[in-house]
């Protein structure tokens, strides 16, 4: 069965009920009836999301439509309390958003568990309204109905790096070979249909980080189309981005091919309101052993602050991720303008 990344998922949940409490009294020899002695009823169940670090897909959660928490059970005589509802735990990859028409949302980055909804509280047995005046209550309160939502999850992925760019420009063999990631890399448009996220591990004793290469984008994918809009969400919680471009086309291609996707971030940001045309971006030429040196010549007079790479040879990689490391530290705490690369078009 092939590993299928889904990165939405529409659910209902409902907590459990609270049990009745129980309405007996006691028997006692020569007595009619003795004093109370029904017991509370249990309180149901929670509904709570949990991270799981080693989820990369909401696949899992879409087997099913429908998730419920136990209900409590009914008190008992002898003020025995009934049993809770046992809560139930839905993991969750890291970067879950939690969505719905009626609560706020829940953003899964921000806390590793969350109880969603609380478990209807048990009810009170007649032992509780036991007073001077009412020796003999002969009610108990019912149990608190649990509560039922209808969700709708949304996966974006958490990374420090987002590769961007068209369609085989060399996103994937570039996260194969800085990364532990092993995406399937061809050299035809279209290879990777989802996200690929990858941990680059310590480089010359550097901190390690997170890389994601986000699907080809083209041109209308901030208007859905393709896959764009689904894929664009994905490098929106990314610190920097890399702009990879294949430099074996024409150089009136190359510079078209970098307005297209500068063009669709900005164009995402005004439907969306955010930024992610303002990322700091570092421009990425690959596929440079293809190129003679009058073209790497040329290509450098038009994209001066670029870095010139072959994903396949390894050539020009050392010193990109350098630049990466040094950006990913600096946008910790700003995004300076001097780290967004200035290409002189």
């Amino acid at each position: 069965m092939p590993n299928l990344f889904i990165d939405r998922a529409k659910i209902v949940v409902r907590s459990g009920d609270g049990g009745a409490g129980k309405v007996s009294f006691r028997r006692q020899k020569f007595v009619p009836k003795g004093g109370p002695d029904g017991g509370d009823g249990g309180n149901g169940g929670d509904i709570i999301f949990q991270v799981n670090h080693q989820m990369r897909s909401l696949m899992d959660i879409t087997q099913k439509k429908y998730y419920a928490a136990e209900n409590g059970q009914c008190g008992g005589n002898s003020n025995k309390t009934g049993r809770s509802g046992k809560s139930l735990t839905i993991e969750v990859p890291s970067g879950t958003v939690i969505c719905s028409e009626t609560e706020r949302e829940y953003d899964m980055e921000d806390t590793p568990s969350l109880v969603l909804l609380k478990g209807g509280m048990g009810g009170k047995g007649n032992t509780f309204f036991k007073s001077s005046t009412n020796q003999a209550p002969y009610f108990a309160q019912p149990g608190e109905s649990g509560k039922e939502l209808e969700i709708t999850l949304e996966l974006k992925l958490l990374a420090d790096v987002g590769i961007v760019g068209l369609p085989n420009a060399g996103k994937s063999q570039l996260l194969a070979t800085i990364s532990n990631a092993r995406p399937k890399v061809a050299n035809y448009p279209f290879t990777t249909l989802v996200p690929n996220l990858g941990v680059v591990k310590k480089f010359k004793d550097r901190p390690s980080f997170t890389v994601s290469d986000i699907p080809g984008l083209t041109p209308g994918a901030s208007k859905g189309v393709g896959l764009g809009i689904s894929f664009l969400k994905h490098i929106e919680r990314t610190k920097i981005l890399v702009h990879m471009l294949d430099s074996s086309v024409t150089l009136d291609q190359l510079i078209q091919n970098y307005k297209v996707i500068n063009n669709e971030l900005e164009l995402y940001d005004l439907k969306t309101s955010l930024d992610l045309s303002k990322k700091p971006q570092i421009v990425v030429l690959n596929k440079i052993d293809l190129l003679d040196l009058a073209k790497i010549k040329q290509i450098k007079s038009h994209f001066p602050n670029a870095f010139l790479i072959s994903a396949v040879t390894g050539e020009g990689i050392d010193p990109l991720l350098h630049q990466i490391l040094d950006t990913i530290v600096i946008t910790d705490k700003t995004y300076p303008e001097a780290y967004t690369k200035q290409i002189n078009l």
